[in-house]
């Protein structure tokens, strides 16, 4: 029989109830106001209707793939904001609709920019998280997958520190920020990996700390000469490694957790000490980490090694590192992280300083 309006005892909100070729049904409207139930009854008759002619891929909406897609498994708080906006935008269209031709409409909802905005921006914010949904809903079988046109975003210099301007940036850092320093351009971890680290995860005596990865597995990481004096000369052997400085007479036990939604722990350290060795306004923490795998290609002249150590999913992935440091400065940034830098030794030495007091 079709779909009727109906009502149930003891609530105002009408219901729909009824078989459409074969599918029957009995759901709720949301509504009490019978002119919205009934349009609903309509619309509903009709998509079940199409469904049995023409298959899922006629009738699923973007709404119910998102719901799919964040039942799925957790997704980070970051990424269920972009998807919300995207959720805003496309809500109820059918799968099938979301074509290229559908893109300016969304980069117009979602970005404050709108068509303005970067290329990256648009990629980032709008692209990536529209094509994991659609692509979760492909393997549903509720869409085909799906096929769009990137923005072209123009290619970066991957930023990086010879040796004198890694020396200069650690001497210039507040005494709490050169052993972190040092770890970042020694090892190359991320600051979030870092600021996690655990004294129960290193190993002074065999030279290793393990690290967590944003993809949430564990990374051994070799400790050079410099890094190990530098941890050594650190107060304490309990707790978090890295700690920020006391504040207001008191001391942290460490620093904010943010989920790893982005970094900020260090902002105004960083900028002070950026400015101060006289180093560009565009570094960031993280160019620590291309400092280091730029040295590592520069000495070694391995991708494969780079690849491994430095936690990356493939060699492509390393490849602009690669011929990007002279060879002249090869002896520098061995002489760097064996210890015989004066930043290492000036982190150090005020290091034992505070352990002494």
């Amino acid at each position: 029989m079709p779909l009727k309006v109906v009502s149930r005892p003891g609530t105002a909100i009408l219901y729909v109830r009824g078989t459409v070729r074969g599918q029957s049904i009995f759901e709720s409207t949301g509504t009490s106001k019978p002119e919205k139930a009934e349009a609903y009854r309509s619309k509903r008759e009709a998509e079940l209707w199409d469904r049995s002619v023409y298959g899922a891929r006629a009738v699923v909406t973007f709404a119910h793939a998102v719901a799919s897609y964040l039942e799925d498994r957790e997704r980070r708080p970051a990424d269920k904001a972009l998807i919300s906006k995207l959720l805003d935008h496309y809500g109820t269209t059918q799968l099938g609709k979301i074509t290229q031709e559908t893109l300016p409409g969304a980069y117009r909802a979602c970005l404050k920019k709108g068509l303005e905005a970067a290329p990256a921006t648009k990629l980032r914010n709008v692209l990536v998280p529209l094509r994991a949904i659609l692509e979760h809903a492909a393997i549903m079988g509720w869409c085909a997958r799906p096929a769009f046109k990137s923005p072209e975003v123009p290619k970066q210099v991957t930023p990086y520190l010879r040796p004198a301007e890694a020396t200069a940036l650690v001497q210039a850092a507040a005494p709490h920020l050169r052993p972190l320093l040092v770890l970042l351009i020694g090892t190359g971890v991320r600051l979030s990996e870092a600021l996690e680290l655990d004294w129960s995860k290193v190993d002074l005596r065999g030279g290793r700390a393990t690290v967590w990865q944003k993809q949430q597995d564990e990374r051994d990481v070799e400790l050079p000469p410099a890094v190990l004096a530098a941890l050594s000369a650190l107060p304490h052997r309990k707790g978090p490694v890295f700690r920020p400085p006391a504040r207001a007479g008191r001391k942290v036990a460490s620093y904010r957790d943010n989920g790893r939604e982005g970094g900020g722990q260090i902002k105004t350290g960083w900028a002070g000490a950026r400015k101060r060795a006289g180093l560009s306004a565009e570094l960031t923490p993280h160019d620590c980490r291309h400092t280091w795998a730029t040295w590592h290609y520069c000495i070694h002249k391995d991708l494969q090694r780079l690849r491994d150590e430095g936690g990356w999913g493939s060699v492509k992935m390393v490849e602009r590192y690669a011929k990007r440091m002279p060879d002249a400065y090869r002896k520098d940034a061995m002489a760097w992280l064996d210890g015989r830098a004066k930043s290492v030794q000036a982190g150090s030495g005020l290091a034992k300083k505070q352990r002494k007091s």
